[in-house]
């Protein structure tokens, strides 16, 4: 990172012509590549370079010259300082667009893959209050914003909210959040006057000391309403006089949970769960299924998107009724769940033991009797034995987390030569990357996003691989 030279930074009338990660606009002005802060493709904008480095620069908006068509007035008094929602400036149809474009930009990068036959993103019928998880933050370090130390006052110093994006232990105090729909705003204020009227410590995330840590509030489309509280360093007395007010204030409450984390990290799946009122779950329910949401439980957290997610993976496959699936990273079980009835078994692997419990105890309740379920390291699990026991799979579905599938696993499925691979990503890059490997024997035969997160840079994406037996046979025989 070099330091930039006053006459050289500012620069007058750019372009912006792309949008990346991070809800940054990309501006070229002769050979320099800038990365603008919210800036919007279509923009024409004066720009202030902030730090130079190897292979571009990066600036801050001066002044908008001209404004692009998909430029739109952000609707949360959160937006720039809070790490979410970072493409609250640009209007949805704009955001699907430029979605749409980087999948498309990635598996022709990549993967070489021809994206000429690319069906439209499917876009999230509802942009605001889709998440059915929000996890919040305790702390003693409020982060001040311009407007707050322009103001002179004094400020409370404790906050509720989520941490600033390049800041750890810095956290933005929330007064509305657009992500999750009511009670979790008004559980969420009023968790904070309680603590702030009753002097009951805010967590230090640099020291590790303090009383209150976290606040997680899950919901679910039945209605249903979890809340759970993370302490740290605590009295029993405080922990009874919180939950008690909780329970008293909110008493649609289904699941009223509290743990005690003193560990220097924020994960909960290593940590005792405590039931204060109510059960230890809540359900969730998706096309006639249900499924046993608990506190460490994994769920997509866009319950609508999730059902139209599925039914695109259901609708890649094809199944005629007789196929045995592996479902590789199955988490709770649920695409293994959603598909059972459609095909003749199904087998679902995964990394973590709780998520496997899980996914046995959604089959059980929806009476589903063709899943198994293993818990284990996918390279380890997926091997000649595993294979030879299980049966060879005609379909497979990978969902894998946003670091893509391990090498050994491709190779698996390279020598297992299912007829179709199901290809569900979080991240498009890792999955363009893994396509490339697999297109040794599998050709791509539809793509289509989705939009599961609005107003933020992510999309997840569906690829149907289809198995070239003349590829495959070839390669068979120079080998």
């Amino acid at each position: 990172m070099k330091k930039i030279p006053a006459d050289k930074k500012f620069i007058n009338n750019i372009q912006v012509i792309d949008i990346a990660e991070e809800g940054k606009g990309v501006g070229k002005s002769e050979d320099l590549v800038i990365f603008i802060d919210k800036a919007v493709p279509g923009d024409i904008v004066d720009v202030e370079l902030l730090r130079r480095k190897k292979k571009f620069y990066e600036g801050k908006i001066q002044n908008i010259v001209k404004p692009s068509e998909h430029r739109t007035d952000p609707f949360c008094k959160h937006f720039g300082v809070c790490g979410g929602c970072k493409w609250q400036h640009l209007n949805y149809d704009a955001q699907l667009l430029f979605k749409q474009k980087s999948v498309v930009d990635a598996l022709q990068r990549l993967a070489k893959v021809d994206t000429a036959g690319i069906e439209p993103i499917l876009g999230s019928k509802e942009t605001n209050y889709y998440r059915n998880k929000l996890e919040y933050t305790f702390s003693d370090k409020r982060w001040l914003t311009d407007e707050d130390m322009r103001s002179g006052e004094e400020m409370e110093m404790n906050a509720l909210g989520y941490h600033i994006p390049g800041r750890f232990d810095k956290i933005i105090d929330i007064d509305h959040c657009y992500l999750q729909a009511d009670p979790s705003n008004d559980i969420r204020n009023k968790v904070r006057e309680y603590a702030l009227a009753n002097h009951i410590s805010f967590y230090n995330l640099r020291n590790h000391e303090g009383s209150l840590r976290n606040l997680i509030i899950r919901t679910s489309s039945t209605g249903e309403l979890m809340v759970i509280v993370v302490f740290a360093y605590i009295e029993q007395e405080q922990i009874t006089s919180m939950m008690q007010f909780i329970a008293k204030e909110f008493k649609n409450i289904n699941s009223l949970l509290y743990i005690i984390n003193q560990k220097k990290n924020d994960t909960i799946f290593d940590q005792d769960i405590h039931v204060f009122e109510g059960a230890d779950h809540i359900f969730e329910n998706m096309n006639g299924l249900k499924f046993k949401i608990g506190p460490k439980s994994f769920y997509q957290t866009n319950s609508e998107q999730a059902f139209e997610l599925y039914k695109i993976t259901k609708d890649f496959a094809n199944f005629n009724g007789t196929e045995l699936v592996y479902d590789l990273y199955t988490g709770a079980g649920t695409i293994a769940n959603f598909i059972a009835k459609d095909v003749k078994s199904v087998i679902g692997i995964e990394y973590v033991p709780t998520a496997i419990e899980d996914a046995k105890i959604n089959s059980d309740i929806n009476s589903i009797k063709n899943t198994s379920f293993f818990a284990g390291d996918m390279k380890d699990i997926l091997n000649a034995e595993f294979i030879a026991t299980h049966g060879k799979p005609d379909v497979v579905i990978t969902d894998p987390p946003r670091a893509g599938m391990h090498a050994d696993v491709v190779k698996r499925l390279l020598e297992m030569e299912a007829e179709k691979i199901v290809y569900v990503s979080c991240n498009v890059a890792t999955q363009a990357r893994d396509i490339a490997l697999l297109k040794e024997k599998y050709e791509v035969s539809r793509i289509r996003p989705v939009d599961m997160f609005p107003h933020t840079q992510h999309v997840e994406n569906v690829v149907l691989l289809s198995l070239n037996l003349n590829q495959a046979q070839d390669l068979e025989k120079a080998e």
